[in-house]
């Protein structure tokens, strides 16, 4: 009847069964206790040894938990409420002997339904409630009084005692009586106290729960419709380098013949204008080259992996043909990890490329732009800052969730497909002004660690 229909992770069913190993020893602890003053403080008679009996053995099924919990073994949720089982059928015997119904602690019975209905399928919870519900009935029918504390009236024996002592006698059984009124109603309030305590504490960790879910699933979709965007984009990349190469091949061989009809000795402008063209043009190959890769035509030397240093002296170096004139203020601090080793990805070289192209026509061009970059063996950290008129507002609140444009020129995407670049290599990267003014772009890169990558290598 009790079949294994589960939704939930190994992870989760271990977590529930840890969860209540806890529970069982605070409700271990509560029970010694109250037996302990309904003994000692109260003076109740009540079957010592039964109810030690029946502690000790919730002991040991506590111990049985706790190795469970170290087995390799999955946890199902059958073994879950198989536990719960267990614990009701301790309750049950614990609420027999004490009074059955009229124990003013008969609310406990609702703990074990409230934490099925939390950690199992509502199946579970509904068996639950059957089975609580019966042992409640049963408990109405037998069970061992406490006649020690159970209210009675005077006997008709009595009646025809003395008048002084039938006075007396009446006096006493009304204060015996007021004493067990006193006594239920510090259970029942007892019992209110605890319960509401226990369930605001596991609707608060639900709560919680469910906010955290909610937020993860608010990221997954935006991760989703950045990704979508640059799916999109990338194949106006590829559709944009397609028909963008005839064109650009006709007016490549178009500038070499008339680098050939107009030589340098006999027309020097033109022919350096010339000689310009062609540098353009093949700037303009290199790009759509980069546009192919982005779209996923990945070239061969793409996501090779080498150190660092020498990665970061490559995309220096790249900058450099695109900004030749470029003043840039380089400090490194992490030569003491140079033996660090970085993924380098086309479109990671090209985000960070377009930062600092960014940075240069922002920065004025005396002061050029600074490039920090320290690193350990596990982390890169770059910090790119400008000394323009910094970020406006607008800009930073949108960067990385959808294309901005931010300057009189250019399409805008350049900065969202470098959020989506670094945060797909598991990196973040972050937009703040400077307090001496100017932009900074903070760039956080996780690196290959040297033991992880020879231990790669020996597989296979």
């Amino acid at each position: 009847m009790f079949s294994h229909v589960s939704p939930k992770s190994e992870y989760s069913a271990l977590h529930n069964l840890r969860w209540l190993f806890i529970l069982r020893n605070l409700m271990i602890f509560s029970e010694s206790l109250l037996i302990f003053l309904s003994t000692f403080g109260l003076k109740i008679h009540l079957p010592e040894q039964q109810l030690w009996l029946i502690v000790l053995l919730m002991v040991a099924a506590n111990i049985y938990t706790h190795i469970r919990l170290q087995a390799d073994d999955p946890v199902t949720e059958t073994e879950i409420f198989a536990q719960l089982v267990v614990d009701v059928a301790a309750i049950t015997l614990l609420l027999y002997l004490t009074g059955g119904a009229s124990n003013p602690i008969i609310w406990v019975f609702l703990l074990p339904v409230i934490i099925t209905a939390i950690m199992l399928p509502q199946s579970y919870a509904w068996y639950m409630v059957i089975l609580t519900t019966t042992m409640y009935t049963v408990l109405m029918t037998f069970n061992i009084p406490l006649p020690a504390i159970e209210p009675h009236a005077p006997t008709q024996h009595s009646m025809y005692q003395e008048i002084s002592n039938y006075e007396l006698m009446q006096q006493a059984h009304a204060m015996s009586d007021r004493h067990y009124f006193n006594l239920h109603i510090f259970g029942m309030w007892f019992g209110f106290v605890f319960s509401a305590g226990l369930v605001a504490y596991f609707v608060v960790e639900l709560a919680i729960a469910l906010r955290n879910q909610e937020r993860s699933l608010a990221e997954a979709r935006e991760n989703a419709l950045r990704d979508e965007r640059v799916v999109s984009l990338g194949t106006l990349a590829a559709s944009a380098a397609h028909d963008m190469g005839t064109p650009l091949g006709t007016i490549a061989i178009v500038a070499h013949e008339l680098e050939q009809e107009y030589p340098q000795h006999r027309f020097p402008d033109l022919h350096e204008k010339t000689l310009i063209i062609q540098q353009q043009i093949d700037r303009c190959k290199q790009a759509l080259s980069v546009m192919s890769a982005s779209a996923g035509e990945m070239r061969a030397e793409s996501g090779r992996m080498i150190l660092l240093t020498e990665y970061i002296d490559e995309v220096i170096k790249q900058w450099r043909t695109h900004k030749p004139a470029a003043k840039l203020n380089f400090f490194v601090d992490g030569w003491v990890a140079s033996d660090a080793q970085i993924i380098a990805e086309r479109t990671l070289t090209h985000s960070i490329i377009n930062i600092l192209n960014n940075a240069a026509e922002a920065s004025p061009t005396d002061k050029g732009i600074d490039f920090h970059a320290s690193w350990s063996l596990d982390e890169l950290h770059i910090i790119i800052r400008d000394f323009g008129a910094g970020l406006p507002p607008e800009l930073t609140d949108l960067a990385g969730k959808h294309p901005v444009i931010s300057k009189k020129r250019g399409l805008g995407v350049g900065l969202f497909l470098t959020y989506s670049t670094i945060n797909r290599l598991g990196g973040k990267i972050r937009l703040f002004n400077h307090h001496d003014g100017g932009a900074c772009v903070e760039i956080t890169l996780p690196l290959i660690n040297n033991e992880i990558s020879d231990d790669q290598s020996g597989i296979g």
